[in-house]
């Protein structure tokens, strides 16, 4: 088990902030599995297009679809004028492996970036977590966010497996 980050102290009048370090620890992952950044990183460049026997996906296919996911839960969530990709289509990439070792750092790096933004907008005192989100069908930051931390952890699971089914375990992995 991971050891646990303590929850931020605020001293504003926010109803909601034990609610929203909650919300953002839940997004960083950790406590009941391996976070993403430990569940991708070293990652051989040979073996990013692997696929083991009986799997469906490989880390790419896995990484490329946390990143489009997560990009379109995000964007969604701050703007009435995003388009989601076509479903389910436009959620996973074409290929196999990625075109070079400079696309998986790219995509790692949306990663960790649009998990940022998802982060800001839960943390952010003035965001109400509650509010229908103006351009949407009912959704909510909270719901969108908690809809990303459970799409992300389901993932990170499939990509500890897929290490463990190309020998690249290591202690710790879960």
């Amino acid at each position: 088990m991971v050891a646990k980050r303590p929850l931020r102290k605020r001293s504003t009048g926010d109803p909601h902030h034990a609610l929203r370090d909650h919300v953002r620890e839940l997004l960083r992952g950790g406590h009941a599995h391996l976070v993403f950044k430990d569940a991708i990183a070293d990652w051989p460049v040979a073996l990013r297009g692997a696929k083991p026997a009986g799997q469906p996906f490989t880390p790419w296919r896995l990484l490329e679809h946390i990143r489009i996911s997560q990009w379109d839960i995000v964007e969604f969530t701050q703007s009435a004028k995003h388009v989601s990709p076509e479903w389910p289509a436009g959620y996973w990439p074409p290929g196999d492996a990625p075109p070079d070792a400079v696309a998986w750092d790219k995509s790692v790096a949306q990663v960790e970036r649009d998990l940022r933004a998802m982060e800001g907008l839960v943390t952010d005192a003035k965001m109400d977590l509650f509010g229908r989100i103006p351009h949407g069908t009912g959704q909510t930051v909270l719901r969108e966010a908690l809809l990303l931390a459970d799409h992300n952890s389901y993932h990170v699971g499939q990509l500890v497996l897929l290490r463990r089914l190309l020998g690249l375990y290591r202690e710790g992995d879960g």
